[in-house]
């Protein structure tokens, strides 16, 4: 990792243990247990610094890959203090039956955290 990708990190390493912990909030309040699911945590993410299309301003970029080098989520925090963070789930929703949970997210600025499962119908 650069000395600009790891500065930026440390900058938001307590945000993104945060949003984090607020991605577990989510999973519990609808009735996922706590042995269900492992959350990535965002320190094992693969980080870098990509240029935002839109405003042109570095944003850190991290990537959480699977043992075969499959994306399994993301993380992005934008300049601006604008995020936005994916992780697969891809599990039967424990509560919807014919349901089931393709990813949770989580956006916002700075410390205002917003979250949501991602649902999908079961496949028939």
């Amino acid at each position: 990792m650069s000395a600009a990708v790891s500065s930026r990190y440390e900058a938001l390493r307590e945000l993104s243990g945060q949003i984090h912990d607020r991605l577990g909030d989510e999973l519990w309040r609808h009735g996922f247990a706590s042995d269900q699911i492992t959350l990535l945590p965002p320190p094992l993410a693969n980080y870098g610094l990509d240029r935002d299309s839109f405003t042109g301003a570095p944003a850190l970029v991290g990537r959480w890959l699977d043992s075969q080098g499959r994306r399994r989520g993301s993380l992005v925090f934008h300049a601006d203090g604008s995020f936005f963070v994916e992780q697969d789930i891809l599990q039967p929703h424990p509560r919807r039956p014919g349901w089931f949970v393709e990813a949770i997210t989580a956006w916002g600025r700075e410390l205002t955290i917003q979250t949501e499962l991602r649902l999908l119908p079961m496949p028939e």
